[in-house]
């Protein structure tokens, strides 16, 4: 009862601050500041999107766009192979991604963190390096075929079928490993006393314990591959999807209206997806008790081998792909004159490795901005009363069901405009930084306000109680406590600013181009080599920018007494 009333009392006391005047109005601008950003950055464009699809190529108002739609069969060919593909990569994913975790988790096979490591290394580039390997090794004038003296065909949904399991695969094994942790050795302990065989226990304990964790994994893994564009632009050959579909139709044919439509058809099943993976992630945390004690596995000869062998397989399969692309960019003529040279990193098409800087400027600032932007939307959310917070992280919440490509499109409707005054952003970084930030808020704000929820409350009241107003609190309280989420929010933003390439498509413009669109550009003018020359830049940026933005995380973290 004692602790109930010091929780109350906690509660009203911070529900009680700020008490100045300027705590008040900094309260405000925390608060209504990103509030104003989501509605104006997220909310106009996607109500933007809605109302364009039913304005009509003379621009006129009707319904043309939607009764066009059944009378385009490509579209729903496009439609029909990305459910497709979806699913298929959603099994072969799924059963990757199990063994993976599994082994990892639940067995004492050697290689444990090499299999980790080899499964970062897609974060660290555009989803269209890992096309590019492919043809590198299994296109038509790729290193196998060469071998072995056949032609590979490996464009279409073969290929954008591995390339799509490459990307989600490290997705699924971070949220498989995360249900296998939540098991309770204490089960399996009670398990053997009865008499239960390993599969028995695999068959009742594990597997009924991951059902929540592995239903999540397979609607993000869904969601990733219908709306990727970066594969489907490389190796998709003629098996078109719909996010190809919304380019063809706005930059090949100019059809703005239909692209809205088709647009808000591949919104349809990634929003349904995303729903029925949050559902499942909140039954999933229910699943944790604090007092289960993780299963600690047990040395098995025949079982550690055999997870070992198919987890170096998959593991070295996707190192080999990245090795490749890197391997590539420093032949001369890949794989017919294998000499090395520096020749394609002399980059002069696509103006060189300008975007490149862009791209980094343009990552900075999306880190900086945005980790601003949530680092105080949910300190004042803090103080919020129960109700209001929950419709604004409910808001939060809405960007992670929309794809990139749907994003981008439905800002340039909204910002390329003379006659309202957000038109002035189009066609600068500031616009396409906020593009990104908006596109990855819903991941960046529940990573921030759970480093926030850390933030002991007693010692806020403290401080408040003391006399110490918003801005002493903020720095004596909330900053030495959140500086490690600080610093992962920000790396998360740059990171996915740097690589990302569906949401900033509709964006670039002859003065603004990006790093990842000119790999694009590059390979789609048959430079392949120098699209892998500038990949690999990319992938170097990215793992200086990670390891020296980790590198200081940890520092700051370390106690100081």
């Amino acid at each position: 009862m004692g602790a109930g009333m010091n929780g109350a009392a906690s509660t009203n006391l911070v529900a009680a601050a700020p008490v100045t005047v300027v705590d008040r109005w900094l309260f405000h601008v925390f608060l209504l500041v990103p509030l104003a950003g989501l509605l104006l950055f997220f909310a106009l464009p996607m109500c933007t999107i809605f109302w364009r699809s039913f304005i009509l190529t003379d621009g006129s108002i009707g319904l043309s766009n939607y009764l066009d739609l059944w009378r385009s069969p490509g579209v729903w060919r496009a439609l029909f192979n990305s459910l497709w593909l979806g699913f298929s990569t959603m099994a072969i994913t799924l059963l990757l991604g199990f063994v993976l975790a599994y082994g990892v988790e639940r067995t004492r096979m050697p290689g444990r963190r090499f299999v980790m490591m080899c499964l970062s290394l897609p974060v660290l580039a555009p989803s269209l390096v890992l096309g590019l390997g492919l043809i590198f090794l299994l296109g038509r004038n790729g290193l196998i075929g060469q071998w072995l003296g056949i032609r590979i065909e490996i464009y279409g949904f073969w290929g954008l079928l591995i390339a799509d399991v490459m990307y989600a695969l490290p997705q699924a094994v971070m949220i498989l490993r995360a249900s296998l942790r939540f098991g309770d050795s204490r089960q399996y302990e009670a398990a053997e006393v009865i008499g239960a065989s390993a599969w028995r226990q695999f068959r009742d304990i594990t597997l009924p314990g991951m059902r929540y964790g592995a239903l999540s994994a397979a609607f993000v893994v869904f969601t990733v591959t219908i709306t990727d564009f970066g594969n489907a632009v490389v190796i998709g050959g003629n098996f078109p999807v719909l996010a190809t579909e919304i380019y063809n139709q706005v930059f090949g044919q100019m059809r703005f209206g239909m692209g809205a439509v088709v647009g808000l058809l591949l919104l349809l099943p990634s929003a349904f997806s995303v729903w029925i993976e949050r559902v499942t992630a909140q039954r999933q945390t229910g699943l944790g008790a604090e007092s289960a004690v993780q299963p600690v596995p047990k040395r098995q000869l025949l079982r550690d081998g055999a997870f070992f062998a198919v987890c170096m397989t998959v593991s070295c399969s996707l190192l080999a792909v990245i090795v490749t692309v890197v391997s590539g960019s420093f032949m001369r003529l890949w794989p017919y004159k294998m000499e090395f040279t520096f020749k394609h990193y002399a980059i002069t098409l696509a103006g060189g490795h300008a975007s490149l800087w862009t791209s980094l400027g343009m990552s900075v600032l999306t880190a900086v901005l945005g980790t601003l932007l949530l680092v105080a939307l949910t300190i004042s959310v803090r103080r919020l009363p129960e109700k209001a917070a929950r419709r604004i992280a409910w808001l939060s919440a809405l960007p992670v069901g929309v794809p990139g490509v749907v994003l981008g499109l439905a800002y340039v409707f909204a910002f390329n405009t003379a006659t309202m005054p957000w038109g002035a952003l189009y066609g600068t970084l500031l616009l396409v930084a906020l593009c990104n930030f908006y596109h990855y808020h819903t991941q960046a704000y529940v990573t921030m306000a759970t480093g926030v929820r850390a933030v002991p409350t007693a010692l806020e009241e403290a401080c408040t109680v003391l006399g110490g107003g918003a801005g002493r609190v903020l720095r004596d309280v909330f900053l030495p406590v959140l500086r490690p989420t600080l610093w992962a929010v920000g790396l998360f933003l740059f990171m996915r600013s740097m690589v990302t390439l569906s949401a900033v498509i509709f964006l670039i413009t002859p003065s603004l181009n990006l790093a990842a669109v000119t790999v694009m550009r590059l390979d789609e003018a048959g430079f392949t080599s120098q699209a892998a020359a500038f990949s690999t830049c990319i992938m170097v940026v990215v793992g200086i920018a990670s390891i020296t933005l980790n590198g200081l995380s940890n520092r700051k973290a370390r106690p100081t007494v």
